[in-house]
């Protein structure tokens, strides 16, 4: 019989928990992988399972009209897709789809709530990162409306590589007018300037972030305040000590 293989858990809502209530929460759990650009479910939707990334993660996209549609959130290791189970709404508010390939814990939504019950721990982890969220919401709609093409693309390029957990991901002109909601042409002005600062390398596709602290000088105040709101929010006790990798 050949032997399962060895998933390690490294998603830091699942790795803040205590032991027992972590435990009992991964035994439910399935390890799966996120195949890029893969759509997991469309707004409206009933959402089966629930899914907290580890090394992969997702893009929330809500539609305008039948063409334009514009990214609103992303979720990797720092978080889960599902967090309206919370309120015990299972209809997807947001297209999710899979930016960034690699693996996931999943769990059906219906023993996700059961857990979630019987667990105060995981409420209280769960409705932090719920107001998180809505705080980043809020930014990204400000951001949208009030900052420059180049500005956002450097914000988005920091959050993509904070969630890649790599300075290296594939990401085409047309995908990024689509997450930005910008034309084609506004895209490759900003890249082709962040190019000349030497702060990234892209051809093909392929970009490879050459210097994160001069892209976050560029990039608006966004990147750093939704940042310093996760840190602030799930900044308990709990969440300070060091993120453990947990074998399931």
């Amino acid at each position: 019989m050949v032997t399962p293989p060895i998933v390690l858990a490294s998603n830091y809502l699942i790795a803040s928990l205590p032991l027992k209530e972590r435990e009992q929460l991964l035994a439910h759990c399935d390890a799966i992988e996120l195949n890029f650009s893969k759509l997991l479910y469309q707004a409206g939707d009933c959402m089966a399972h629930v899914y907290f990334p580890l090394d992969g993660f997702i893009s929330l996209v809500t539609a305008i009209d039948d063409n334009a549609k514009l990214e609103v959130g992303m979720v990797g290791n720092e978080g889960m897709l599902g967090i309206t189970t919370l309120l015990d709404v299972d209809i997807a508010p947001f297209n999710a789809l899979i930016q960034g390939g690699g693996s996931a814990l999943r769990i059906s939504t219906l023993t996700f709530r059961r857990i979630l019950e019987h667990s105060p721990a995981l409420q209280r982890v769960l409705k932090r990162y719920l107001y998180v969220c809505m705080k980043q919401l809020a930014q990204t709609a400000a951001c949208t409306r009030f900052h420059l093409v180049e500005e956002r693309l450097a914000r988005w390029l920091l959050m993509t590589r904070d969630r890649a957990h790599s300075d290296h991901f594939h990401v085409t002109h047309v995908f990024l007018a689509y997450m930005l909601g910008v034309r084609r042409v506004g895209i490759t002005k900003a890249a082709k300037m962040l190019q000349q600062k030497k702060l990234i390398s892209y051809q093909r596709g392929d970009i490879t972030v050459l210097d994160s602290i001069a892209l976050e000088a560029i990039a608006c105040r966004c990147y750093r305040v939704d940042k310093n709101i996760y840190a602030s929010i799930m900044a308990e006790p709990t969440f300070r000590t060091p993120l453990p990798r947990i074998c399931i």
